[in-house]
């Protein structure tokens, strides 16, 4: 049901980093003259910047994000600085990285400082350089006087909207103003270097017999040619110069990346990696990543290229125009965009199957794709159709079950892009499968409880937000949870209240990560017994202890871009197709009818409304007076209404 395509944007690529186990300072030490060639073979010395006052030596990697990302802020610093006498040179140490590639990189991030190939990990050596981008300020001595991350903005599993400190530039201007470094060594977030290695040719634990397979079953399918893994682990060579690091993310369990208390629920795209797979990883690198025999290696996975569905679409639709997202966005990121896309359709359409396909997944952190009436620009008139999001592939709906387009709706590409260090293009574009109405028993509704009317006071460390969906009126049967916040989100909790009273955890999610936002689909759909209520918790972190936090001294309330907040529980119910097509039976003329005909069924299935639901009525009437549509029209709206209220969701 959803898009197939998981794992790591730029926006979620500090995931992948880390600073644990960071070497030890060389703040003090003389670094040696050393000669390294470039990718064009051309040989450079450290030498060569003798008349520079001051020498930048950033490790840098093809392949990782984060470098990815630093490598148009070191040009600009080598800009900003070149004329008063400071010099920036970049070295590849990772073992994996080949000329061309590093040719590609300078390119590609307009790069005119020299870029240099440490084959043997020497200068590496020399430094004690561990992780890329990490950088080394060198005075005119060649005496190191800072060493660390370029500023702040990236940490571990978090990524800020803009700096709070630009360390390699304050230290430059420290030391070109004739004073010590203020801080001199800061920890760099940032992928391990892949250095040469002497494997143990009597390790027990071999690649081709026991890390392919794990790879192969857990990462190649993000981790491959055309997805949106940030490095290939298809082969031994890769796999073997990112051995370090997908030791260190697989046992800190941040990779694959899963959320779910596993106290609660059981899930049917559960990620956990067993501890028996992650001990085998820790040993294979203890023991110098060694090959195996190749009549060890069993055949390669195969994936489906293109569509992920199980037939071509029916019908594509995209972005009626590409959007350009830039190099890098400073404070606040790009804004959600959205893009109106007429279907055309002169029917209702049954969907069976649909597939979000960014136009570029590099630099597409997440979209959703609503259905709208049309003409429509609120955002209570949208229905949730599909989504593509770090952590969802797509998923086959419940045998003769669908979701419905009406006739003459629109799409709208509701898309969050994030930069990664250069400019970019996108047109998105989503796949759907048709079926006839006579093969279709049941329909798919996405539906939420959540809360907009909110306020998360400044500071407030665990802010707790609930919301509650009326009770069930008729069976239902529940397929998936997805909780949706922002950079404040902490924590989100799903309970099914029972008509007892009775309350059971379905879903609990203590640490909460906008990077990764999973559609959680249980392992057994759940029955809904008439009555039940669906209730969420939220807990949200407006303080300075959340990295992530855009100003912790600002009070946040509902909003769609990333610096403020949502609350909503998305999830999937199955109902029978009849049930949400009902009301519009009746003719109808106005859409004061549509709302006279909930009046009519709650007066004689509960004996008369609610005071909330005879307020809701009251709203409704008088937002429908002025209404006169067709007849087609109309009854949309009726089936619409219909299928909210069989639910009995509260939006």
């Amino acid at each position: 049901m959803i898009a197939h395509r998981t794992a790591l944007l730029v926006a979620i690529a500090s995931l992948m980093f880390s600073t644990r186990a960071q070497a030890a300072s060389t703040v003090g030490a003389k670094i040696a003259d050393f000669k390294l060639p470039d990718h064009f073979g051309k040989v450079h010395a450290l030498t060569d910047f003798a008349e520079k006052d001051l020498v930048v030596v950033a490790f840098l990697g093809t392949q990782c994000p984060l470098a990815k990302l630093y490598a148009g802020r070191l040009q600009s610093i080598a800009s900003d600085y070149a004329k008063r006498g400071v010099a920036v040179v970049a070295i590849m140490s990772n073992t994996q990285d080949s000329l061309s590639e590093i040719a590609t990189y300078v390119r590609q991030h307009n790069i005119e400082y020299a870029v240099l190939k440490d084959r043997r990990n020497e200068v590496a050596d020399m430094f004690v350089a561990e992780r890329t981008p990490q950088v080394f300020l060198l005075d005119r001595q060649r005496v190191v006087r800072y060493q660390g991350r370029i500023d702040d903005q990236f940490i571990v599993g978090v990524v800020r909207d803009k700096a709070t400190r630009e360390d390699l530039r304050l230290a430059i201007d420290e030391l070109l103003a004739g004073n010590s470094v203020s801080v001199p060594h800061t920890d760099a977030a940032g992928c391990i270097i892949g250095r040469v290695r002497e494997p143990n040719d009597k390790s027990k634990v071999t690649y081709t017999r026991d890390i392919a397979p794990i790879l192969q079953a857990r990462c190649v399918e993000c981790h491959r040619t055309g997805e949106i893994g940030p490095f290939e682990l298809t082969s031994y060579d890769e796999a073997a110069g990112w051995g370090e690091m997908i030791n260190e993310v697989v046992r800190d369990r941040r990779m694959p990346p899963w959320h779910a208390d596993p106290k609660h629920g059981s899930f049917a795209n559960d990620r956990t990696m067993p501890d028996a797979e992650i001990d085998l990883i820790d040993q294979w690198v203890k023991n110098g990543c060694p090959e195996g025999e190749a009549a060890d290696l069993a055949a390669a996975r195969q994936f489906t290229t293109g569509w992920q569905l199980p037939r071509e679409p029916d019908v594509i639709l995209a972005m009626q125009e590409s959007f350009t997202v830039p190099a890098d966005a400073g404070p606040g990121g790009v804004p959600y965009q959205r893009f109106r896309v007429p279907t055309g359709f002169a029917e209702d359409k049954w969907i069976v199957g649909g597939e979000i396909r960014p136009g570029n997944s590099a630099v597409v952190h997440h979209t959703i794709v609503f259905v709208v009436p049309p003409g429509s620009k609120r955002r209570h008139d949208r229905i949730f159709l599909f989504a593509y999001v770090p952590g969802l592939r797509w998923d086959p709906l419940p045998a003769r079950s669908a979701k419905r387009v009406p006739a003459g709706y629109d799409l709208v590409f509701e898309m969050h892009y994030t930069p990664n260090g250069s400019e970019q293009t996108d047109k998105t574009e989503i796949g759907l499968l048709f079926a006839d109405i006579d093969e279709i028993d049941q329909e798919v509704i996405t539906t939420e409880v959540g809360s907009d009317s909110f306020e998360i006071p400044p500071g407030a460390e665990g802010h707790v937000v609930t919301a509650t969906s009326q009770p069930t009126k008729r069976e239902l049967t529940l397929l998936s949870m997805s909780p949706h916040m922002h950079l404040r989100g902490k924590a989100f909790r799903y309970e099914l209240v029972l008509p007892t009273g009775e309350r059971e955890i379905l879903l609990d999610v203590p640490a909460y990560d906008f990077n990764w936002q999973t559609r959680y689909v249980l392992a057994e759909p759940r029955q809904l017994p008439v009555g039940s209520a669906i209730y969420c918790r939220a807990v949200f972190d407006n303080s300075t202890a959340n990295p992530a936090n855009p100003d912790p001294t600002q009070s946040v309330r509902w909003g769609d871009q990333s610096w403020e907040e949502m609350m909503l529980g998305f999830f999937d119910v199955v109902l029978p197709r009849d049930d949400t097509r009902q009301a519009a039976k009746k003719p109808v003329t106005t859409g004061l009818d549509v709302v006279g005909m909930f009046d009519a069924a709650d007066a004689d299935q509960n004996g008369g409304l609610s005071e909330t639901e005879a307020s809701a009525h009251k709203v409704l009437k008088q937002h429908f007076a002025t209404i006169d549509k067709d007849q087609n029209q109309l009854l949309q709206l009726a089936e619409i209404l219909g299928a909210v209220r069989a639910i009995g969701i509260r939006r």
